[in-house]
């Protein structure tokens, strides 16, 4: 339910709606609008690979070594993003923060990045649409790239003072996300209707499961 719904506070109780999609408690670290459906990808990784593994002490004998170990890492950060380009991949949603160079390569090849999501938010977008995380470093940035979902829309969205990414998917199961925006005048108002809806939902569905059996 956390997932499934975003609260707004100074707004009366009475503008709170259902939405299609789902809100990510994020703004875009890179929007570039696009018409019709996108092909995303989701991410663990950074794709800007690092010169060392975590815990691996990273050893250079030379600057000159160390700056060409650098021009490696672009080139290889400019190689995964044509690869994504040339798939026509036009969303990143990323559990793990991107460097600034992968965000830079985004814009300019017309990608919209949503960046820092959490484990239970990558877990239900990759429930709806079936796919993994994609492997960068499993690649050898040919060929088509299979671990997409079908975007419908793509869309920053303002509730308040934030900006949310909003994004809809092509769902492979028959649950059809859709948000609840639970407005209030104070948080403690949003807090005791979520608390409420959650506890309803929870009923109704332990209602189903008799039903079932």
């Amino acid at each position: 339910f956390a997932e499934l719904h975003a609260a707004v506070t100074g707004f009366p109780v009475a503008s709170s709606r259902v939405l299609p999609g789902l809100i990510l408690c994020r703004d875009f670290a890179a929007y570039c609008p696009a018409d019709g459906e996108l092909r995303a990808v989701l991410l663990t990784q950074p794709l800007r690979p690092a010169l060392t593994a975590p815990g691996v002490e990273f050893i250079v004998d030379s600057e000159c070594q160390y700056q060409a170990s650098l021009r490696w890492a672009s080139r290889r950060t400019e190689a995964l993003m044509k690869h994504l380009q040339s798939n026509n991949v036009k969303l990143l949603l990323s559990s793990v923060k991107q460097d600034e160079v992968v965000i830079s390569y985004a814009k300019l090849y017309g990608m919209s990045v949503v960046e820092c999501l959490s484990s239970e938010e990558m877990a239900l977008i990759s429930e709806v649409t079936g796919i993994l995380p994609y492997s960068p470093f499993g690649d050898s940035t040919h060929g088509e790239i299979t671990e997409t979902a079908v975007a419908t829309f793509c869309q920053p969205l303002l509730l308040g003072s934030k900006r949310w990414a909003h994004i809809g998917f092509t769902s492979v199961c028959a649950f059809q996300p859709h948000c609840l925006i639970l407005c209030g005048p104070v948080q403690g108002v949003n807090e005791q209707h979520a608390a409420a809806l959650q506890g309803a939902f929870t009923m109704l569905q332990q209602l189903f499961k008799t039903v079932d059996q």
